[in-house]
């Protein structure tokens, strides 16, 4: 199991995973709504996973976005998950998204993935030069909340924003 930068090698089993997140009980969250939106807008497998290289360097970027590094969590040639790791803050950010965002794939989901792909990707966060990483969470999301918090996570507060939905925002200080 590891942290690789995106790669055509895992086509077969990212688009599998694409389908889950379509058709399945997905969370519905920000990253993998990205990951499926900007699969589906992709010319090719290629041009998507080109395009994630791009962006480590600020290219390719919608209006608002900041420099982002995104990892999958892969086990052999199958896909498990990606986490997405936002190089600076912008105001929105600070209040809903945070530094760090990750999914799993549906069929992957209550193995204990989730905890893994945050603590692999804390050390990534520090090469970036993040110190303070800001990671949150929907209020309700239990789960993500135990993972968050085993990984070091500290309640800042929980904050309502423009959406309606209240999130948590924890600070992992990384030494």
């Amino acid at each position: 199991m590891e942290l690789v930068l995106p790669s055509t090698e895992y086509e077969k089993s990212f688009r599998q995973a694409v389908e889950e997140f379509r058709h399945g009980k997905g969370n519905k969250e920000t990253v993998e709504q990205s990951l499926v939106k900007r699969y589906d807008e992709s010319a090719s497998f290629f041009a998507f996973v080109e395009k994630f290289f791009g962006e480590t360097k600020g290219k390719f970027l919608p209006e608002g976005y900041v420099a982002n590094t995104t990892f999958w969590l892969v086990e052999g040639d199958n896909y498990i998950g990606s986490v997405n790791i936002r190089h600076t803050l912008t105001p929105h950010l600070l209040e809903v998204g945070g530094h760090i965002g990750y999914t799993i794939r549906p069929s992957e989901r209550g193995k204990g993935y989730g905890n893994m792909i945050l603590e692999l990707a804390l050390p990534k966060a520090k090469e970036l030069g993040i110190m303070d990483v800001l990671v949150t969470c929907k209020e309700d999301n239990i789960a993500s909340a135990k993972v968050i918090e085993k990984n070091g996570g500290v309640l800042e507060d929980t904050r309502t924003h423009t959406d309606g939905i209240t999130r948590r925002r924890y600070w992992i200080h990384l030494e």
